[in-house]
């Protein structure tokens, strides 16, 4: 070991980077090739070295003593300095390819968040900071060098990053365990306890679970992908244990990929070829419920995803270009900001948005996240819809009327923000002109009116949820209703935002429209059993709902209406009824308030109740109340 570790770790490259305009011109609308995204992850690892530098300058005893004392029982990272050294002047492209892991980028900022005092997680300090070790363990392995280190293990679980992992049984939750390899041969070793790792570590063995990995598409247009059950990494926003996935899961994976793939290189070939150099892992999750996937990334974990197990191959496709644009753009702002700073809480300028994607109101740097997925799922339902065949067609064109609208609407709310930077504002301004392109696309009249159903009702659930009519203009509407005079003028000014967190899935509309495209005979089959046995396949319906969907209007508005007599401030309730009202046409005036402006009539109704112990009759209130 030399006297001063740090002598032999990897040099940070002192380097700008810069995107070519053609890359830049690509990912600003929305797309972005190859070339584009190779630009970004050169970035991204002059980024990982950067941190990683900060963790040493953090961790070393020239910039922190007090680490010392944090490392427990691994003492120290420098002997895992001098073995990560050694690898790297053996296979440097063994370290880069440990270093541009997703799991890694996740791994460092955390670490860095740690040692700052700014994250919590359960595992003590050491055993976060020990993940070095492990990198370094790793990558000698896979160099084939000689060597001994300390290594955490978690409850039993030894990862090695890249390699698999290792399961020794555990006597407490954080302990260590010894890597040991002596000429070719690979032990981990917790006394008396040890596992020999195959000779190909890629394959399972005795005490040894190895990384899924996964292929689809042809030769020269593979995708290959780290398929992610083991990593503590994987995950965020705090590690997780290993869940080893079912055989028949990972087949299963495997297959949709195949399916997936081939969607994708037939009708989306530039963002296939991007993703096959950008895209790195995918870390499986639990199937949520039908027509509900759940997907995420993160900043830090540049190349990967967490997805739930989809419900066919088209799903797939579009999750992997709804989570690869998020990528793409978390790593641009790595280079450079869109949007300015957050002011100082209680400012004006601190605002909230509404996100047609989401049931909580977001900032503006998360809405143009948003906006920034939602164009390329909105690109993929343009080019899959020509060519969906069968059922699945309509349900294609469903798909594109309604994430091109919500698409615009969230557009239509940063365009010329003042806080958007020049790249922010070329970025909003480019995607605004295609999305316009996208609303003059023609779409069957049915797929595009349900479309604008689905929209409207997610946007009326969530004003009803988060925006408040002020006090005092709803009491002087509750006074005036009960003496018949016309509503005040003031119930019109701007309802102020008061979030609620008990918003939840407000996409319940759209939902049951999936359901109704794509397999009619089931909803039919369903509701031969009543409306009760649809709501309890869709979280977040009622019998309104359902019947509503299905066309029932006099059984969905005597329903609404009775769920707003056991409850005046249903926002189901009255998003409902106002669909309904709009779909009879018989009451526009009420129909037309309920759409646009329901907080206020579920805020006056409460206001009288409050008053006189009974509601009023809803619909006869929103008519009162509209005035559009």
């Amino acid at each position: 070991m030399p006297a001063d570790p740090r002598d032999c770790r990897p040099a940070v490259a002192r380097s700008c980077h810069r995107l070519s305009a053609d890359a830049w011109r690509g990912i600003a609308q929305g797309d972005g090739d190859a070339e584009a995204v190779r630009a970004l992850a050169v970035a991204e690892r002059s980024r990982r070295l950067l941190l990683l530098r900060a963790l040493d300058d953090l961790t070393s005893r020239d910039g922190a003593q007090a680490m010392e004392s944090a490392m427990g029982p691994l003492v120290s990272l420098a002997p895992a300095w001098e073995l990560l050294s050694r690898a790297q002047r053996c296979a440097p492209q063994v370290v880069d390819d440990l270093l541009m892991r997703p799991q890694t980028g996740v791994w460092l900022a955390l670490a860095l968040r740690r040692v700052r005092d700014t994250a919590h997680e359960k595992a003590p300090l050491w055993v976060s900071l020990g993940q070095f070790n492990a990198l370094a363990a790793a990558a000698a392995v896979r160099t084939g060098l000689d060597f001994s280190l300390a290594v955490p293990a978690r409850n039993g679980y030894v990862p090695l990053p890249s390699l698999g992992c290792a399961v020794l049984p555990a006597s407490q939750p954080w302990t260590t365990a010894t890597v040991r390899a002596v000429g070719g041969r690979v032990e981990i070793e917790a006394a008396p306890h040890h596992v020999t790792l195959p000779l190909r570590p890629d394959e399972d063995g005795p005490g040894w679970h190895a990384l899924h990995r996964v292929s689809a598409g042809p030769p020269g247009r593979r995708l290959l992908l780290v398929l992610d059950d083991l990593d503590p990494y994987r995950a965020f926003p705090e590690p997780v244990e290993p869940l080893r996935l079912p055989a028949s899961d990972v087949r299963r994976w495997s297959d949709l990929l195949d399916e997936a793939w081939a969607v994708l290189l037939r009708n989306e070939p530039r963002t296939a070829e991007a993703m096959r150099r950008g895209l790195m892992s995918l870390t499986p999750i639990p199937a949520g419920e039908p027509f509900r996937p759940r997907s995420v990334t993160a900043g830090d974990a540049f190349g990967g995803v967490v997805a739930s197990l989809p419900d066919n191959a088209a799903q797939l496709a579009e999750t992997l270009v709804h989570e690869f644009q998020h990528i793409k753009l978390s790593g641009l702002l790595h280079l450079a900001a869109l949007c300015n700073a957050v002011p100082p809480p209680g400012r004006q300028d601190d605002e909230l948005f509404y996100a047609p994607w989401r049931d909580d109101p977001r900032p503006l740097g998360g809405l143009l996240q948003g906006i920034y997925a939602f164009a390329g799922v909105t690109r993929f339902w343009a080019s899959h819809r020509m060519s969906a065949t069968g059922g699945q067609a309509p349900l294609a064109h469903f798909e594109f009327a309604h994430w091109r609208a919500q698409t615009w609407s969230a557009l239509r709310q940063v365009h010329g923000h003042r806080r958007l930077t020049g790249l922010g504002l070329t970025l909003v301004d480019t995607l605004r002109r295609r999305c316009a392109d996208w609303l003059g696309e023609p779409v069957p009249r049915q797929q595009s009116s349900a479309a604008a159903d689905a929209a409207a009702d997610h946007r009326a659930r969530w004003r009803l949820h988060h925006l408040a009519p002020d006090a005092k203009a709803v009491e002087d509407a509750v006074h005036a209703w009960l003496e018949g005079r016309r509503p005040p003028s003031a119930l019109a000014d701007e309802p102020r935002l008061a979030p609620d967190a008990s918003a939840d899935r407000l996409d319940s509309a759209a939902v049951l429209i999936r359901h109704r495209l794509a397999e009619p005979g089931v909803v039919r089959r369903l509701l031969r059993d009543g409306p009760e046995a649809v709501t309890a396949r869709v979280a977040g319906t009622t019998v309104g709902d359902v019947l509503l969907a299905c066309g029932d209007l006099t059984g969905a508005r005597r329903a609404y209406l009775g769920d707003l007599a056991n409850d005046p401030a249903s926002p189901g309730a009255w998003s409902g009824l106002g669909r309904t009202l709009a779909a009879d046409g018989a009451d526009p005036s009420a129909a037309c308030l309920l759409q646009r402006r329901p907080e206020r009539a579920k805020a006056v109704q409460q206001g009288i109740v409050a008053a006189v112990g009974t509601p009023a009759d809803p619909v006869r209130l929103a008519a009162w109340l509209g005035d559009c």
